[in-house]
């Protein structure tokens, strides 16, 4: 992407200091820009509606409200604008949930011309490159929906992704669509034509890892009657997928990185390499590089996996994109069924919106399908066509966000589950962050297998987890299912 400059874009500041308006006002006129101001959240989103910027300078900390908590409205606008935040301290979780949400940069005060006038012209310079792709080159997005700014975000990354063959490393949390988004990049890239091979790293064991990826030839051990292709021979020219590379035990993180490095392959029982010519994706639901400090997953194998790396965002942060998912859930389920398309009360879609949704999309597509099957030969979904636990787990929800105190003016807005993991932190002695996260993890299992008894299914479906992966934690935690 080059560097060039757009004479007249439109530029928005929303700071209720004046003298930093008329600084950050004075350089962009200098720049040729067009420069408007408003000093409270209200009057900023009163232009938006009306007036198309390209860029907006965000102040964090404003009279009637916190800047971050309106970043997504701003992205949203007509002009969908890059926005850059402002603030007057340091913030670095503030400063990570803006980036996710779609923010270009976080600058803080004071902060020098030099650093105001690079940040500027690279957000307008990727502003413009961005309706350039969007024009000349569309994606296919068959397989996805949604259109608020942390899906468009996504979007963005997957058409560079598309256009190159780097290694990627697709994070974010089960049921958000990793191997969609995985799908679509290979769909929109130059290896279409070939096949998209899926490796369940959960599943993978030591004594079963190059038997399934490299194959094996006849006689190779005992029950190998005939010759046998693995899957990385099957990627040749095409795409593989590891999803959930963090679930993979040490020993076979060291036999899959040098197929990683070379691109050859043995096949058991056989002498010779072989080579794969194909395009590598990962995906995981872990922080990898938390797992690397603490020697869960090898350092070596996270650089050769993540040269395009991005986040796909939970469905809590993009409530904007419930409707269209409900939308799309029912008419996918009408033809199923055969059956007339049912309406939504409006009710229900303010139920939807309020949830956290902790399996995400999967978990929705399970409740419009639950909600859809109990309707019957109803015309219309209500409320109590919902699962009972699920409007009950809805409710306490709900509640709880309303009895939540207001937010400082200058903290960023944080989900249901870190407010419920902060009692679990108010202890004398904190553990290591591994030990922590085990217990967490062994006391939601326990929580899990209590409340569904004797039903595995429904486990699979709420956790989010594979049958295998859901085993080996209940093995690893000394529970009986």
């Amino acid at each position: 992407m080059q560097n060039r400059s757009f004479p007249m874009n439109n530029i928005l500041i929303i700071d209720n200091d004046v003298h930093v308006c008329e600084t950050i006002a004075s350089l962009v006129i200098r720049q040729k820009h067009q420069c408007t101001a408003a000093h409270t959240i209200a009057s900023g989103l009163e232009l938006l509606q009306s007036v198309k910027f390209d860029l907006v300078f965000l102040d964090v900390s404003l009279p009637d409200g916190n800047g971050l908590t309106f970043l997504t409205r701003i992205k949203e606008s007509v002009g969908q604008p890059e926005v850059i935040i402002l603030t007057g301290k340091s913030d670095v979780h503030g400063a990570e949930q803006a980036i996710q949400d779609g923010a270009w940069d976080f600058l803080v005060k004071p902060t020098s011309i030099e650093q105001i006038t690079l940040s500027m012209k690279q957000a307008l310079n990727f502003h413009h490159y961005k309706k350039d792709q969007l024009t000349s080159d569309p994606l296919n997005l068959d397989r996805i929906i949604g259109e608020s700014p942390q899906m468009r975000t996504c979007y963005e990354l997957v058409a560079d992704a598309a256009r190159s063959d780097a290694n990627i490393l697709i994070n974010g949390e089960t049921g958000t669509g990793k191997e969609l988004f995985a799908r679509t990049i290979h769909d929109n890239s130059a290896r279409a034509s070939r096949e998209f091979v899926v490796v369940d790293c959960a599943s993978l064991t030591e004594t079963l890892i190059e038997s399934t990826l490299f194959g094996y030839v006849k006689g190779a051990f005992t029950g190998a009657q005939t010759d046998k292709k693995g899957l990385i021979p099957l990627a040749d020219k095409g795409t593989l997928f590891l999803d959930e590379i963090g679930e993979l035990p040490i020993s076979v993180q060291k036999s899959l990185l040098r197929v990683l490095q070379e691109r050859s392959y043995r096949p058991v029982g056989e002498s010779r390499e072989y080579t794969s010519d194909f395009r590598l994706i990962a995906a995981t639901n872990r922080d990898l590089k938390i797992m690397a400090a603490e020697g869960d997953f090898r350092q070596d194998l996270l650089y050769r996996i993540h040269t395009i790396q991005f986040c796909l965002p939970p469905l809590r942060r993009r409530t904007g994109d419930i409707r269209e998912l409900t939308k799309f859930k029912l008419q996918q389920l009408s033809e199923q069924y055969q059956l007339e398309a049912k309406a939504v009360n409006s009710d229900f879609y303010e139920v939807l919106n309020n949830y956290d949704w902790p399996g995400n999309v999967r978990q929705l597509f399970n409740v419009i399908e639950r909600a859809f099957i109990a309707a019957g030969n109803s015309e219309t979904i209500y409320l109590m066509h919902l699962p009972p636990d699920l409007r009950v787990s809805m409710a306490r929800s709900n509640l709880e966000k309303k009895e939540q105190p207001a937010p400082a003016e200058d903290a960023p807005q944080q989900g249901s589950t870190a407010r419920a993991q902060d009692a679990e932190l108010a202890m004398d002695t904190l553990p290591t962050l591994k030990v922590f996260k085990d217990e967490t993890e062994k006391k939601y299992l326990e929580e899990l297998t209590k409340r569904y008894l004797d039903n595995t299914h429904e486990c699979l479906k709420i956790s989010g987890l594979s049958r295998s992966h859901f085993y080996a934690l209940l093995k690893k935690h000394n529970i009986q299912p």
